[in-house]
């Protein structure tokens, strides 16, 4: 609240991050907090995040590459977590955080399994972003539609040999 009345008297719009690039610095670190929250960053989910990431704010290739080499690098996304959600849904609509929680959750079922830690990140962020839990299970579940090995892994056939369906853990 103090920050949109101090961003009213600067002139500033509070509904907006300051520079372009701050959204996606904030979409992409949501992105890679998805990635390494099961402690680990698979190159599938690598690859999710940056064609989306291109796809979603027409970077090339190296500039989505770029953006999440550094994402990824960064300690402080634990951190700053809170402020980067508020930076998505004041610089987003809510159709545009919907497709947002819906790439999060490729990223998330990109190396084919759930890891409980990422199902919690994603009902958090999908709260944080005001969207209902209706919202972000209908987004799970146009993802699970759209993605034929992971759905073949939802419905128990698993990873080769594993005998676990998608919602295992391995922790």
């Amino acid at each position: 609240m103090i920050s949109r009345i101090k961003a009213l008297l600067a002139g500033l719009d509070p509904k907006q991050p300051e520079h372009p690039d701050d959204l996606v610095v904030a979409v992409t670190m949501l992105l890679a907090e998805a990635a390494r929250m099961d402690q680990r960053v698979d190159p599938a989910e690598r690859q999710v995040i940056e064609l989306r990431l291109a796809q979603r704010f027409g970077l090339t290739a190296e500039a989505a590459t770029a953006h999440l080499d550094r994402a990824l690098a960064s300690a402080e996304t634990g951190n700053r977590f809170f402020a980067f959600t508020q930076q998505v849904k004041n610089g987003m609509t809510p159709e545009e955080r919907v497709k947002l929680v819906e790439m999060l959750w490729e990223v998330v079922y990109a190396d084919g399994r759930l890891d409980p830690y990422e199902d919690n990140l994603m009902r958090r962020v999908a709260g944080l972003l005001d969207l209902s839990d209706a919202e972000n299970g209908a987004a799970r579940k146009r993802v699970l539609a759209r993605a034929p090995a992971v759905k073949a892994e939802k419905q128990g056939s698993g990873p080769v040999g594993s005998g676990r369906g998608v919602l295992a853990t391995d922790h």
